[in-house]
């Protein structure tokens, strides 16, 4: 495959993945389409990305109610 073929296959990949909402960006989007031509499971994969997800709205999450009781201890 030449290096415009799969640059146009990765933006067919990045088309259908807006359209299902995925969230994913072109590079991330990129990088999982590599470690699946690597031979890892693309349900593993799936179970990664949406670990990764909820961790990272853990951690927002408690940033948020870190500075809402900075914030508030300042009003005080």
């Amino acid at each position: 495959m030449s290096h415009r073929d799969t640059a146009d296959a990765l933006e067919a990949l990045f088309e259908v993945s807006n359209l299902l909402n995925t969230g994913l960006n072109r590079n991330s989007l990129s990088i999982l389409v590599q470690l699946c031509e690597l031979g890892v499971n693309p349900g593993a994969l799936v179970h990664v990305v949406q670990e990764l997800r909820r961790e990272s709205g853990r951690l927002a999450q408690q940033e948020d109610d870190a500075r809402s009781l900075a914030s508030f201890g300042q009003l005080s």
